[in-house]
């Protein structure tokens, strides 16, 4: 896939700083550690990398994974669907659509939400806008 936002990886690593691991080598923040799981207020979430807005908060659920949840994104074309194969089994990554980022992993165990989603994000790939 083409991005819009394209960079080196060293300029992702020296622009993302601590969150190079999780948005560009695709690492997993520890559950229950995110900054944003816990995040209550009316607002947007974006794209830790480009900016690019991802989720709205009246999407996002409290699913009991650790990481913060949401049943859709804002649109189909916020994030990129990619077949993940990596530690023994088989996972959709989700990636930002826009720079190629790893967000985090889409399920489809989320029974109590409209679409049965759940996109489970790492706090660090993600930015909060208060609306």
């Amino acid at each position: 896939m083409t991005y819009t936002v394209v960079k080196t990886e060293d300029e992702w690593r020296k622009e993302l700083g601590p969150k190079y691991a999780v948005l560009r080598e695709a690492a997993t923040e520890r559950p229950w550690s995110g900054a944003l799981l816990d995040e209550k207020r009316e607002g947007t979430y974006t794209c830790a990398a480009c900016g690019n807005e991802l989720f709205k908060s009246g999407a996002k659920f409290e699913s009991g994974s650790g990481w913060p949840s949401f049943f859709e994104s804002v649109n189909p074309d916020a994030v990129e669907l990619k077949t993940d194969r990596a530690m023994g089994m088989v996972r959709t990554e989700v990636l930002c659509a826009n720079c190629g980022s790893h967000l985090g992993h889409l399920f489809d165990d989320a029974y109590q939400t409209p679409t049965g989603d759940r996109y489970c994000m790492n706090s660090l790939s993600l930015d909060f806008h208060e609306a």
